[in-house]
């Protein structure tokens, strides 16, 4: 059978915004449009649905539990069987996105399943201390319940693994991951960033710019606390969340911190900045990607994607600095490195960079990367028989 007449379904984690793994779902729909798309829960505005072609997805029995829409990840510990109760029977590719559940699906031998993973469950496996931690669950008859809880996801993480018939991961720190976790190999395809929308900014103002959700994964605390030693230089942080409060309560007179922004005035920043500080370990990290697009260098924390997406400054054509640890100090010594040396970071190199991760190429990989599986597993079930 050709690919073009095979019915695809797309499973995705749940939709509620339109963040990274959305926009991998949603490049991978304009791939393959006429696939059929199931969630967990479903509660996009009709604006966010306008890039999944306006498809509304077959959703699970979470979707109509109470205040499913605020509290969904409390229902964590359904959304297993919750994701297995979906009837995806009736296609022969499956195409799962996933960072939780979604590639638990069921299906059959005579189905393709290819999971593009942007991470293991991280919660469940080497974050889990530090998610137990920051959610205060680290102890006490609640922390047990998490644990246990946890403890039980891990276990059937790794059977639901078998039913994948070829991972893809968004960056190689995940494949590392993923066969540390499951003992699997997984081809890279690294996720899609909108370079298009994003211009060059060849005058750069004197001030750096951080912006992200504020959590404590983010470590946005952190970036503040070494821009609060170096009073002579000036950080803007964009964004909000759960930390807000606490970070701007406790950001000195050099810091602005200036909340939630539309998108024009979080670009706007971006191409004027002297250099975009990241200090999260992700797993692929789009922002400093975008930051780049604007021919901004960044500053970032030298471990996961960031390692795969910023060229240092000891290499040809760098894009940025990295520090070692997750320390105020070290982001001190890297913005000194990058003061000492920034006459070797241009916009044309930053942009010319990004444009490695464009939505085209994503696309474009994608189709070829499952057009040549599929043919593959046709291939074999032809010589089975």
């Amino acid at each position: 059978m050709n690919i073009t007449e095979a019915k695809i379904s797309l499973i995705h984690e749940w939709l509620l915004s339109y963040a990274g793994s959305e926009q991998v779902s949603a490049a991978i729909l304009n791939v393959y449009p006429d696939a059929d798309l199931y969630s967990v829960v479903d509660f996009l505005t009709d604006e966010q649905r306008s890039f999944f072609h306006g498809k509304t997805a077959t959703t699970t029995f979470i979707q109509k539990l109470p205040k499913a829409k605020k509290f969904y990840q409390k229902y964590l510990p359904l959304m297993p069987l919750a994701i297995e109760q979906l009837d995806v029977s009736s296609a022969d590719i499956v195409i799962s996105s996933a960072h939780a559940v979604a590639k638990g699906v069921i299906t059959g031998p005579d189905q393709l399943h290819i999971s593009y993973v942007h991470s293991p469950i991280r919660y469940a496996w080497d974050l889990q201390h530090q998610y137990l931690r920051e959610s205060g669950l680290n102890k006490g008859l609640k922390g047990w319940l998490a644990k246990w809880i946890l403890h039980k996801m891990r276990i059937w993480d790794c059977r639901t693994a078998n039913g994948v018939d070829h991972f893809v991961a968004n960056s190689q720190y995940i494949a590392r991951r993923i066969k540390k976790v499951y003992g699997r190999d997984a081809d890279v395809i690294y996720p899609p960033v909108a370079v298009e929308k994003f211009k060059v900014g060849t005058e750069k103002s004197d001030f750096y710019l951080t912006a992200s959700r504020m959590v404590p994964y983010k470590r946005i605390g952190l970036i503040v606390e070494a821009f609060n030693a170096m009073p002579d230089k000036k950080l803007i942080v964009i964004g909000d969340g759960p930390e807000f409060e606490k970070i701007k309560k406790n950001a000195a007179s050099n810091v602005t911190i200036m909340g939630y922004q539309p998108f024009d005035v979080l670009k706007q920043h971006m191409a004027k900045a002297k250099a975009f500080v990241f200090a999260a370990e992700e797993d692929f990290g789009i922002i400093p990607v975008e930051a780049q697009a604007c021919g901004t260098p960044v500053i970032a924390f030298g471990k996961g994607g960031a390692l795969e997406t910023v060229i240092p400054q000891d290499c040809n054509e760098p894009t940025g600095v990295f520090f070692s640890q997750q320390t105020s100090k070290s982001i001190i010594d890297a913005i000194q490195a990058f003061e000492n040396n920034i006459s070797l970071f241009t916009p044309e190199s930053c942009r010319k960079n990004a444009e490695r991760f464009s939505q085209e190429r994503f696309e474009r990989e994608f189709n070829i990367y499952v057009d040549s599986k599929w043919t593959e597993f046709c291939n074999s079930r032809q010589i089975i028989r």
